[in-house]
């Protein structure tokens, strides 16, 4: 018997990264899933867009755990979409019971020379994208009143700041923000909501030119390789690691769905190897 059989989990950026572990894990703890991705390019998103065959190589994984996932191609910045996909999903498997708000993006540059396209995008992805989810999601938890589980996707940014950065860092204080007004709205209701606040993860949005160029620009281009810039990362967090996988953050949100966490709302679960300490 797993800990999430006959859930139902609604993830956003299922594709790849944290958003497929965490379909993964919620997957093999016994849920189905409802899964979404833009498979597609975001302008000034410094990693490669996802693809509609990176989010069926979710499904099939998820499918191959015995699980059955409802995969759609959605944008978070398009509520009607996001919704369409949301409510066709609940159709299809019947209920609702745990919401991960994982979709998002970044860009770099010194504030003032941050463009309004550059500041507007990954406010829309990461802030409004949140809002968006727990928009579509809400009614749906309230109408069952079985409660639920609502998870966000905060970040270490969310509690210090970062050089170059200022769009993400204060998009995600705002998704920070939201977890806390939701879940003092939710708890009549008894839907617990929190946060993972990650340190730098495993996945294609550090694993590119323009993230090894920021970390290491004293490097020419020719020397941006993932050998070069490891120890650059490595001085993130205090523990010694360069990064954490796709697979840690997934666990946080296993518990945090899970009746393990059935007393815990309104917390910013740090999965950051010590990094704001450091």
């Amino acid at each position: 018997m797993g800990k999430l059989d006959g859930k139902v989990a609604f993830i956003t950026g299922a594709a790849r990264g944290q958003g497929r572990a965490e379909a993964l894990r919620l997957a093999a703890d016994g849920a189905d899933i409802i899964g979404i991705d833009i498979c597609g390019p975001v302008a000034t998103n410094v990693a490669d867009a996802s693809t509609s065959a990176d989010l069926e190589t979710t499904a099939l994984a998820v499918e191959e755990l015995g699980r059955t996932m409802i995969a759609t191609k959605a944008d978070v910045r398009d509520f009607a979409g996001l919704k369409e996909a949301l409510d066709d999903g609940v159709r299809q498997l019947g209920r609702l019971d745990i919401v991960v708000a994982n979709a998002g993006m970044w860009n770099y540059g010194l504030t003032e020379e941050i463009t309004e396209q550059m500041w507007d995008v990954v406010h829309d992805v990461n802030l409004k994208g949140a809002w968006h989810t727990a928009k579509a999601a809400i009614p749906i938890l309230k109408q069952q009143n079985e409660g639920g589980s609502m998870i966000f996707t905060t970040s270490s940014m969310a509690t210090i700041g970062a050089p170059n950065m200022s769009p993400y860092c204060s998009a995600k204080h705002g998704v920070a923000g939201l977890v806390k007004t939701t879940a003092m709205e939710l708890a009549p209701y008894r839907v617990r909501v929190n946060s993972v606040a990650p340190t730098t993860v495993n996945t294609k949005l550090i694993h590119n030119q323009p993230t090894y160029a920021l970390f290491a620009p004293d490097l020419a281009e020719d020397q941006l390789t993932l050998k070069n810039v490891e120890p650059r990362f490595a001085t993130i967090p205090l523990l010694d690691l360069a990064w954490v996988e796709p697979e840690d953050i997934a666990g946080a949100v296993a518990y945090l769905a899970s009746d393990d966490a059935r007393y815990v709302t309104g917390l910013d679960l740090r999965v950051d190897a010590g990094q704001i300490l450091n």
